[in-house]
This record gives structure tokens, C-alpha cells and sequence, in this order.
């Protein structure tokens, strides 16, 4: 019987509408990317195999090929909501797992130039702060309950194989946990893995040309720490968010709650400004913040673990959608696609949302003559719009001379809206409301070119 009943009678639901497209699926990579992609492949596959190359451990942990995963992860309302279309119940699994709820726009204190704080409203939506691997964690597990999905670990994929003219996939090459190699049969190969490398070294060795890619390169360097929360922490904010006076200051931090009454800081800045590794410089690193709210915070909190670092150079969009000749039956998705700069906490959430969008277009093509060949260009067609908006946000990076790659040629006008529509949401709720359903994926960046709206925030504009 399964963990999750709940899933268990959606999975038997959708079973009996779905129409089974092929035998076997193999994905490449256990991250949220890759279970979330199991998850939708799970009821139009006879059998979906997950290959990850890591030890995958039965509780809440780190593992080595999650190096980010020691640093703030936020899961977005959007991220949150398809998690729970994939996995009904699933806000049910965070609460029992310790995740802390939140409610938006009330219980996370930002502070941003002119605004310390930004007004803080409860917009009538809970979400819930946890750690990345307790994310992941509960999402295994779910996907562990599906009876036709095997997950294989300490499994490194060495190629995806296709059929000599490059037509098509037929499964992957890889080394198991004694060394020897090994290969499995798929009809759908969806390489989950991360940076992508798998998908380009095939294109390569094929002929095929390689996706263009565009690039915004940040060099953003930063450091994490957790702390036990001490029993006198402020009752007005669970967690905090500051952001420096760009372009001068990049530095900036996050602080959000996590499972275990714990407090989890990053804390960082670009181009060289990143903090230092060890204790005592990453308190006075925290105590430079343009607000000393985190350094208040933490300076007289316990620290639990030492400080991990981590460095992010660019953000890269992969654009596969204007490629015609993409093999058959290979579908790269999440970070192999679009890797978004991390301050901006849309990864799971993305990853989870590219997730529902392939379960919808598999359920949709389910009746076409060759749902296999037809399903990479409409993934690809379609996940564009869902990529847009949280790569619009990546261009915000420009607003930092030494950012790296293509300024849009009207940015300096998107800055000075943006200024505006912030000092907009600060006045008015509902604009409030509605900048935060931007913020997390709910509605696409293009709500914001309403006539209305439009002449609201060119008023605030011309204010200045």
C-alpha cells in the first residue's frame, strides 16, 4: 500500500485516462529536476528509470553532487503548487517534514533602498521555508511510492546513446556502483543532469549543431551558515532579505527559517565581493550589510555547522527551441536548459513547473500518431513562455556595470519602471499583491504592461 493515499488513488485516477506512449523512460539525475520529470513520465510509461549518480541518503542530507543544496533554497507559491499537482498532498508532506510556514509578504522582513522595510502585508497565501535536501526528500519519497518507477543510485551516465544517423535516442550508456558498464533501453531519454553536458556531447559526436546560448555572468560569490534561533528572536519577521544600493553595492543577504528551529543565512556579493569561509569573517562580512538586521540576528545566535561557500558565474539560457533537428526521443530539461541566478530562488520551483508542463503535453499528445517525435518541439515551444519571466528578472542583473553579456537596449527604462512600480506597490495592496504573484511565477512578467498599470507607474515616474 502507498506512504501517500492521497497519490496513490490521483495515480490510479490519472492511470485510467492516460494513455501509455512507450515502455521505458530513463531519466538522467535524482535532483528536483529529474524526480519532478519522473513524476509526470510516471503514468505515460510502462517503466521509468531514474539514474543518479550519487549515494542517495534515506534522510534529509547533503550529498557531494548538490553543492548548492548547503546555501538558501526557496520554494516558490508556483514551485509549491506544482509540486502539489504532481504529488497531490504534497504541502501535507512539508508541514510533516518541519517546514516552517510563511505568510506572504508578511512574515519575511525585505529591506531594499528607501524601504526598510518594505510594507509588510499578509496577501493571503502561506508558503513554506525548509531546507533543500528536506525538499528533496519528500519529493523522493513520493516518487519512490510510484510502483513503475525504479530509482538506481551511484550510477554515473557516460553517454546517451541513438541510432547511427542520429534520428533518434535508444538509451544510455553508464558505470554502476561496482564500476562496470552497463546499458539500459529508452524510448525517452530526459537528461535531468544538470548542466546538460550529456544532451551537448551527443549533439556533438552526431554532427549536430550545438543550442545557441545566451548569457548574463554575475561572478556571484556567497556563503551560508545556520544558526540555532535563540528563544528572544524578533516576533515581527521570521525571516529577512536585504538587498544593497545598486550599482554602487552588490552585497546583499537572505536569512529564512528552517525544520528544527533553525535559522539558515546566505550572505554575498559579485565580481570579487563575495565573503570570506570562515566564521569570523562571515559575521563581519554580515555586519557591512547595507541593514544590520541579519548581523543583529545572528551575531548573538548559535552557530550550528561551518560556513560553505559557493560561487555562481553566469546565468545561461539554452536555446533549443531553434534547433530543427533535436534526436527523437531526448528531451534535456531544468538546469540544462535555463540556469537562473540563484538569489532569485526560481530553480525548484522552474524545474517543478517544466514538470506539469511535459505531464499536460504528454496527456495532450497521448492520441497522436508519434507522441514521441512530437513531444520535444512542443516542449520546447511552450516552455518558452514559462521561462520568460523568471529570465526577466535575470536581466535585472545589468543593473551592475561589470555584469557580463548583451544589455537590452532599452534597460535603463525597465530600471527606472521597476523603481516605480516598487514605489507603487509600497502605496497601493493590490499592486503589492500582484508584483509578489510575479515574484513567484503565478502570473507572467507581461501583467505588468496593463494600460492601467502603465499610466499608474509612468505617474510615479514623472514624480521624480
Amino acid at each position: 500500500m502507498s506512504l501517500y493515499p492521497g497519490d496513490e488513488a490521483h495515480s490510479w485516477e490519472v492511470a485510467m485516462a492516460s494513455t501509455v506512449i512507450g515502455k521505458q523512460a530513463v531519466v538522467i539525475g535524482a535532483g528536483m529536476a529529474g524526480l519532478t520529470a519522473a513524476g509526470a513520465l510516471s503514468d505515460h510509461f510502462d517503466q521509468v528509470v531514474v539514474l543518479e549518480r550519487d549515494t542517495l541518503p534515506s534522510e534529509p542530507a547533503h550529498r557531494a553532487g548538490t553543492p548548492q543544496a548547503r546555501h538558501v533554497h526557496a520554494l516558490l507559491l508556483s514551485g509549491q503548487r506544482a509540486l502539489s499537482e504532481l504529488f497531490p498532498g504534497f504541502e501535507q508532506d512539508l508541514v510533516r517534514a518541519g517546514a516552517v510556514p510563511l505568510r506572504a509578504g508578511l512574515d519575511v522582513r525585505v529591506e531594499r533602498p528607501g524601504y526598510d522595510p518594505f510594507p509588510q502585508r499578509d496577501l493571503g497565501w502561506l508558503v513554506y521555508a525548509a531546507s533543500r535536501p528536506t525538499i528533496e526528500r519528500a519529493v523522493r519519497r513520493r516518487v519512490e511510492s510510484r510502483g513503475n518507477i525504479t530509482l538506481y543510485q551511484r550510477c554515473r551516465v557516460l553517454e546517451v546513446l541513438a541510432t547511427p544517423n542520429g534520428d533518434k535516442v535508444t538509451g544510455v550508456r553508464y558505470e554502476n556502483g561496482d564500476g562496470a558498464s552497463e546499458t539500459i533501453a529508452a524510448d525517452l531519454v530526459v537528461d535531468a543532469s544538470g548542466r546538460g553536458a550529456l544532451t551537448l556531447a551527443l549533439l556533438q559526436s552526431i554532427g549536430r549543431p550545438l543550442p545557441e546560448e545566451t548569457t548574463i555572468g554575475i561572478d556571484l560569490g556567497y556563503a551560508t551558515c545556520v544558526f540555532a534561533i535563540p528563544e528572544d528572536a524578533s516576533t515581527d519577521w521570521k525571516g529577512a532579505m536585504t538587498f544593497g544600493q545598486a550599482p554602487q553595492n552588490s552585497r546583499g543577504g537572505l536569512m529564512l527559517p528552517l525544520e528544527g528551529n533553525r535559522w539558515m543565512a546566505t550572505i554575498g556579493g559579485r565580481h570579487g565581493d563575495g565573503p570570506p569561509g570562515d566564521a569570523e569573517g562571515f559575521l563581519t562580512y554580515a555586519k557591512t550589510l547595507r541593514t544590520p538586521t541579519i548581523y543583529n540576528a545572528i551575531s548573538r545566535a548559535k552557530r550550528l555547522d561551518g560556513v560553505a561557500r559557493y560561487g555562481f558565474p553566469e546565468s545561461v539560457r539554452r536555446h533549443f527551441e531553434r534547433l530543427d533537428d533535436l534526436p527523437r526521443g531526448l528531451l534535456p530539461i531544468g538546469d540544462a536548459i535555463c540556469r537562473f541566478n540563484p538569489v532569485y530562488g526560481q530553480g525548484m520551483s522552474v524545474a517543478a513547473l517544466e514538470a506539469c508542463l511535459l505531464q499536460r503535453l504528454l496527456e495532450r499528445l497521448g492520441e497522436d500518431s508519434n507522441p514521441i517525435a512530437a513531444l520535444g518541439p512542443a516542449f520546447f515551444a511552450e516552455v518558452q513562455t514559462l521561462i520568460e519571466t523568471p529570465w526577466s528578472v535575470a536581466i535585472l542583473d545589468f543593473a551592475f556595470p561589470d555584469t557580463r553579456g548583451q544589455r537590452p537596449a532599452d534597460f535603463e527604462t525597465t530600471l527606472k519602471f521597476g523603481i516605480a512600480l516598487t514605489r507603487l506597490a509600497a502605496e497601493d495592496p493590490a499592486v503589492h499583491k500582484l508584483t509578489i504573484e510575479v515574484q513567484h511565477l503565478l502570473k507572467p512578467r507581461s501583467v505588468y504592461r496593463d494600460p492601467t498599470l502603465v499610466q499608474r507607474v509612468l505617474a510615479k515616474m514623472a514624480e521624480t
